[in-house]
């Protein structure tokens, strides 16, 4: 199993997120647990992006809302780093 990280900064964000989207909170929850074991699931859709404030990698928590993440897999450790729709997540 894949340890996760969980930052003060993204845990804020979070519960400002599911604040905001109290709707997504059980998604969310499947979500990371997913993330814990296996981060390759197809459902999670996990892929690298890099924008000029970033160079990470993306899961998606559904179609609209995805998690940026950083990726250790050689140390098996994954940090969450922001969570939010598209346009805040890739800044488009």
């Amino acid at each position: 199993m894949i340890e996760i990280i969980y930052t003060e900064s993204y845990e804020n964000r979070v519960r400002r997120f599911l604040k905001r989207h109290p709707e997504l909170k059980n998604q969310y929850k499947k979500t990371m647990t997913l993330l814990g074991l296996n981060p390759f699931h197809p459902s999670l859709r996990l892929h690298q992006f890099k924008t000029s404030c970033f160079s990470g990698y993306s899961i998606s928590i559904n179609m609209r809302y995805r998690i940026s993440i950083e990726f250790q897999i050689i140390e098996e450790k994954i940090i969450p780093v922001d969570i939010g729709d598209h346009q805040e997540i890739y800044g488009k």
